[in-house]
């Protein structure tokens, strides 16, 4: 796992200074780039647990018209609401334009999912201002720190 924040480097750990703490706990709607409706996908059980978790779940996906009942957008710049988090579910290839948009639309957070890493633009999102998670999964690092989350 890889965590960059605005005008800072890449950092780790956890802590009264934790930037993943810092983001969930402040975020409200979590934009899912790639959510399938397929329940096998590890984007509809990742993203299940965070809906029940209480956040409002914007599904990202052209093929989708619907998923855990929310409306589906083609485009991150198609969603009506302001958004807190991109959590991506799409290859690394597929990221540059991921970012790009994330940025348009002024997310607070880029977060790719386990496996997925894009140097050039997590450093390209971290400048614009936004918080960049690479290679970990949201579902796992919310259940670590659910204790202090509910604070």
């Amino acid at each position: 796992m890889r965590v960059h924040i605005p005008g800072g480097a890449e950092i780790g750990g956890r802590g009264d200074g934790d930037p993943i703490t810092k983001i969930l706990r402040e975020s409200k709607n979590i934009a899912v780039v790639g959510l399938s409706s397929n329940p096998m996908r590890p984007s509809y059980g990742v993203t299940e647990y965070m809906q029940g978790a209480g956040y409002w779940i914007i599904p990202v996906n052209p093929n989708e018209t619907e998923v855990l009942g929310e409306k589906s957008y083609p485009r991150l710049e198609d969603v009506p609401v302001k958004i807190d988090i991109v959590n991506v579910f799409r290859r690394a290839e597929e990221v540059p334009p991921v970012v790009e948009s994330a940025i348009r639309v002024g997310a607070k957070a880029v977060w790719m999912q386990l496996g997925i890493e894009h140097e050039e633009a997590a450093e390209k999102a971290r400048a614009a201002g936004l918080v960049v998670i690479e290679d970990a999964c949201i579902l796992v690092e919310h259940r670590r720190r659910a204790r202090e989350l509910t604070r």
